[in-house]
């Protein structure tokens, strides 16, 4: 049994995981110490300037430091930390990556879109039995990109990574509370774009079922299910048909933001940005149903994903 602890730092929040590792059936299985996540928004105005902004800096180092402390608490063997998209696309990501070194002691890594796919596929698959039998195609729809990742229970099959998230297509497009029919045609436009990019790369069509991750997929699945508050026990393995998803997905986009603030489920930090993650989602859906002439008629949410799949590569 190893303890180590994975953090993952995205666009919109910062993760941690500490858990035990049991590799003792040949396998790898994680029992979890701590799990947390703390908004900090680091991928705040980046698509425009192409810089971490200074407060975004901040809110991001101040969660790191109470990270380490949990981390030197809890007695973990090993740690990685991983940054995506935000940290990929800045210029002074050297400022970002110096501050993490020093307050954690471990080397920060900006991986690219390619591996945060792969790490995406490993924690989704690690838990969920669908892939018996099928060709999954796992989505992260994050906060400044999202990955589709094609593969079975052998492994990854194909992935890509493009530049749509829920935090980059709200700072670009979805500007008005709610936004306009023109702002949510133009943030349509750039998803179609992207996921013809992604079918390039991915055989989008070979697809017989969807597991959607991350943030917006899960809060977008509490709302289908009017749930009483954020419960990932309820949420986690929800197979929900691509019709209810939708509603759903639409339903947050239409809303103020004052009303969304009001829903039990709904994050603080995803109240602004979570209409752009339904028109993502809802947008992958319908076009999957159809690239696969109707098969896909369902999607399965996932509680677990790239955090889990950090934690399982740390050796």
């Amino acid at each position: 049994m190893t303890r180590v602890a994975a953090i993952d730092c995205g666009t919109n929040s910062i993760r941690l995981l500490i858990a035990d590792i049991d590799r003792s059936n040949g396998g790898a299985a994680l029992a979890d110490v701590v799990r947390e996540m703390r908004v900090v928004r680091l991928g705040q105005g980046v698509d425009a300037t192409g810089e971490l902004a200074p407060e975004a800096l901040e809110r991001t180092f101040a969660a790191a430091a109470d990270y380490a402390r949990l981390i030197r608490k809890h007695g973990a063997e090993r740690t990685r930390f991983v940054a995506t998209s935000a940290s990929r696309d800045a210029r002074n990501r050297d400022v970002f990556v110096d501050g993490i070194r020093e307050l954690l002691g471990v080397e920060p890594e900006v991986i690219s879109g390619d591996e945060e796919a792969a790490l995406s596929f490993a924690g989704a698959s690690s838990v969920l039995p669908i892939l018996d039998g099928h060709e999954v195609l796992v989505v992260d729809l994050g906060g400044g990109s999202t990955e589709f990742v094609l593969g079975t229970a052998s492994g990854v099959t194909a992935g890509k990574s493009v530049d749509i998230g829920c935090v980059r297509l709200t700072e670009r497009h979805l500007r008005n509370d709610p936004p306009t029919a023109e702002q949510i045609a133009d943030a349509e436009a750039d998803v179609d774009a992207a996921l013809a990019s992604a079918g390039r790369d991915v055989p989008l069509e070979r697809a017989t079922a969807v597991v959607g991750v991350a943030g917006s997929v899960t809060t977008i699945t509490a709302h289908a299910l009017r749930l009483p508050e954020y419960s990932p026990d309820a949420i986690h393995g929800a197979e929900l048909p691509i019709e209810d998803v939708r509603a759903a997905a639409g339903d947050l986009l239409a809303m103020t933001r004052a009303d969304r603030a009001a829903l039990p489920y709904m994050h603080p930090g995803r109240v602004d940005v979570i209409g752009a993650g339904g028109l993502v989602w809802r947008r992958i859906l319908e076009r999957m149903g159809t690239l696969t002439g109707g098969r896909i008629t369902s999607a399965t949410a996932s509680e677990h994903d790239i955090l889990d799949g950090i934690a399982l590569s740390i050796g």
